[in-house]
């Protein structure tokens, strides 16, 4: 199954290509994906630029919210709350869903890095357009 949204989300260029997000686990309303930190990754502090956690964060959510689905869901507002600089080499975006309506739903999506750091907090309202 993963093959598959593998597929299906490879044309999310910027995540996928530019970024280096992969997806690990997927279930309807859940998803985790990953990113290999690499020096491009990083702000003039040395630690992962608050975009690219962003960016993670959505793909995750996008994974979440359309990889089971047979309509489009996008995000509507986006909000995140940046915790502690990941400690790790790798980051990891956990996105749940909490409420799914007729057109809209609502997802957090917890970062951490893989030795435990809890780097970022993101809600995000998406809006079902199909």
């Amino acid at each position: 199954m993963l093959q598959k949204l593998n597929a299906k989300f490879q044309s999310d260029c910027f995540a996928t290509e530019t970024l280096g997000a992969v997806i690990r686990e997927a279930e309807p309303g859940r998803a985790v994906c990953a990113l290999e930190l690499r020096p491009c990754h990083m702000n003039a502090n040395h630690v992962p630029m608050g975009g690219a956690i962003f960016t993670l964060a959505d793909f995750a959510f996008a994974v979440a919210a359309n990889g089971f689905s047979e309509t489009d869901t996008v995000s509507q507002h986006a909000s995140i709350t940046f915790l502690a600089p990941a400690k790790g080499r790798e980051l990891l975006a956990e996105a749940r869903r909490l409420k799914a309506g007729r057109t809209t739903c609502l997802y957090e999506v917890e970062v951490r890095d893989e030795v435990g750091t809890y780097v970022a907090h993101a809600v995000v309202n998406g809006f079902t357009i199909g």
